[in-house]
């Protein structure tokens, strides 16, 4: 494997000279640039990105932990998050923490190993001050963990309560919601507080059935709504948390002959691209995915900068009207 005296040799300069090409320092001509640039390319040279960062004492790398990339909703987030870090300039080492503490942990090690410049929290189990203590420009997502740590959320109340009376206003006498498990710490736990809210101030008969604690395992979602249904026939509408706990929803109605609209309304949230693909496409309520990863990286390049930024980030949300309800 070539190094960078090689590439030294090879294009008739100092190591000083190649190192300042690399890390764009100090004045170059475009002469010796090209030369330097030339000789790397033909020893297929490989410059150290880990002794770059510690030289430059920046690596323009950012970390992203969520609980996992599989589910729409995390999916479509990462994606914006990377187009936008790679347009201001980073990459983004992409961590699925599975809301397991010691692989958390692990990633949060291994993240300060590689001098990332920032991380994006979409997933937390570890004590706030373990966070803290990174001395890193941190954004969490759907969840405040410190006052010192900008936020970024959907209004989640705001949302919780379109649904309910959604579902309300269109006749439902009976309404369940579908949400994940109520002792994790999540901003998205306002949506169960507005659900519960309408219902109770409108008169309405309500039902609330949580996941595990392992809130993202979609493999449970099913098993999950078919028991709401055995145990509770008469149910006319339901509120689910996210949109593929809702396609859920329409798949297990077919199992029970339920007709949709007709016998049973749901509404969704997040309106992923799943929304509108399934039959009945599903009304949901829209949080705007792409604009949050954008604000996601703003945020952490504006701490990086040393500028200030709001701890508060609060999006609104839109209800998305189709076939459902």
């Amino acid at each position: 494997m070539a190094t960078i005296k090689d590439v030294a040799q090879k294009a008739g300069v100092t190591v000083t000279t190649v190192s300042r090409v690399l890390n764009n320092r100090g004045y170059i001509s475009d002469a010796t640039r090209q030369k330097v640039y030339k000789a790397m390319e033909e020893l297929d040279y490989q410059p150290n990105e880990i002794a770059r960062s510690l030289y430059r004492r920046k690596s323009n790398i950012i970390g992203l932990i969520i609980p996992t990339v599989s589910h729409p909703f995390f999916g479509e987030l990462s994606n914006y998050i990377e187009y936008y870090a790679y347009n201001y300039g980073y990459k983004i080492l992409l961590c699925n923490s599975q809301l397991d503490r010691t692989k958390e942990r692990e990633y949060i090690d291994m993240l300060k190993r590689h001098q990332v410049d920032g991380i994006i929290m979409g997933s937390h189990t570890l004590e706030v001050d373990e966070y803290i203590n990174l001395n890193l420009p941190i954004v969490t997502f759907d969840r405040c963990i410190s006052d010192n740590i900008p936020y970024i959320s959907s209004d989640n109340y705001q949302g919780g309560k379109l649904a309910t009376n959604l579902l309300i206003d269109k006749g439902c006498k009976k309404i369940a919601h579908i949400c994940g498990n109520l002792k994790l710490n999540l901003l998205a736990n306002k949506r169960y507080k507005a659900f519960i809210d309408m219902a109770v101030d409108r008169n309405i008969e309500h039902i609330t059935v949580q996941t595990d604690i392992k809130v993202f395992d979609i493999n449970q979602y099913e098993k999950l709504i078919y028991n709401l249904f055995k145990d509770h026939p008469d149910i006319d509408g339901i509120f689910a948390s996210s949109d593929i706990m809702a396609a859920y929803a329409i798949k297990v109605c077919s199992q029970f002959n339920k007709n949709i609209p007709d016998d049973i309304k749901i509404v969704g949230y997040d309106d992923v691209k799943i929304a509108s693909l399934v039959i009945p496409q599903i009304t949901t309520i829209r949080q705007p995915i792409e604009e949050m990863g954008k604000l996601a990286i703003e945020l952490i390049i504006k701490q990086i900068n040393d500028e200030k930024v709001l701890m508060e980030n609060i999006f609104p949300v839109t209800l998305v009207e189709r076939y459902t309800a």
